[in-house]
């Protein structure tokens, strides 16, 4: 069981998103106002607080959004669930479609870093069934075998 930390959205893709206190899921869409939701497997991106939180500790000073991820969450590996697990948040129901990504163009973070966590620690997800998700919020997970 895990908790979500922030919840993060922009308007465009390719830009860092900002953090917001709470959002609707769309089933079969992603998240209501973010940029990359759309009928495809990444509609939601997942990364874990604890690794950002490493990162931080590392000297990135980054603060939520700044991979473009969706939700920050805490208390969950999310790079050891394996494609298929099911995500829970209220009436919010996601599932695992992809770990990890290629990034195109190296961003201000790799720069300043030498390192980006997203293409290794980020997972994407599909909204199943829509629904509110909020700061604060506990979020479960069952992994397929």
């Amino acid at each position: 069981m895990g908790k979500v930390r922030a919840i993060c959205i922009s308007k465009r893709k390719g830009t860092q998103k900002s953090f917001v206190e709470e959002a609707v899921f769309i089933e079969n869409h992603g998240i209501e106002s973010d940029a990359h939701a759309g009928n495809w497997h990444r509609q939601v991106s997942l990364l874990s607080y604890e690794t950002i939180s490493e990162f931080n500790e590392r000297g990135a000073e980054v603060k939520d959004g700044a991979f473009g991820e969706n939700l920050v969450v805490e208390g969950i590996d999310l790079t050891s669930l394996p494609i298929g697990t099911k995500f829970t948040c209220n009436d919010v129901e996601l599932e695992l479609t992809q770990i990890g990504k290629e990034c195109h163009d190296r961003c201000l973070i790799y720069y300043k870093m030498g390192d980006c966590i997203m293409p290794t620690n980020g997972v994407f997800a599909v909204v199943k069934k829509g629904g509110k998700i909020r700061i604060g919020d506990t979020i479960e997970y069952t992994a397929t075998s």
